[in-house]
């Protein structure tokens, strides 16, 4: 299983590999170490059949059961894609489309519209599905990393959200701020 998430010390990315093998981790950039919380990972069980009987046996592989960076055990399952490519994609099919109807070729602007929304199509059906933290926003990602959680809760999410502007709201501001920032 792959983690990518940013550290908490120096606000770096950090894409760590295998980490059901590791006790702790570690940040590149500051070195800082992070322990992976025991009860993390938790075996699961699952059949595994080959052919009609002969081979059957069971494989045990480990499951995540929360953020290993915050305490968090909201988890989400979402695509493993890049929300600024797929909006670089949208707007770029939209402003060709815009261009081919200022040319007034209609059957190019709803072309291009329909390429875009094909594209939009082809890559939600291929790419894969990863785990992410309403509270932290790491990513979790490769073989049953998504196994018994739910897709994306906008109520959950606004919790979170709202929990971190309080927070940011009652941090103590330095000497002499009269003005605190909202």
């Amino acid at each position: 299983m792959r983690i990518t998430y940013a550290c908490p010390a120096c606000d770096a990315t950090v894409v760590l590999d295998a980490i059901e093998s590791r006790s702790t981790l570690e940040c590149p950039a500051c070195h800082g170490l992070r322990s992976i919380p025991s009860g993390a990972f938790v075996p699961e069980i699952a059949a595994v059949q080959e052919g009609a009987g002969v081979g059957a046996g069971v494989k045990s592989r480990l499951r995540i059961n929360h953020c290993l960076i915050c305490p968090s055990a909201e988890l989400f399952v979402r695509k493993d894609f890049p929300q600024r490519v797929g909006l670089a994609i949208v707007v770029a099919g939209l402003m060709a489309s815009c261009v081919a109807w200022a040319n007034r070729e209609l059957i190019l602007t709803f072309s291009i519209l329909f390429a875009t929304a094909l594209l939009d199509v082809v890559l939600y059906m291929f790419m894969p599905d990863c785990l992410s933290c309403y509270r932290c926003q790491s990513r979790y990602s490769g073989d049953g990393a998504t196994d018994n959680f739910a897709g994306f809760d906008l109520e959950t999410h606004e919790k979170h959200r709202q929990q971190l502007a309080r927070m940011q709201q009652l941090a103590p501001h330095p000497i002499g701020d009269t003005n605190p920032k909202v």
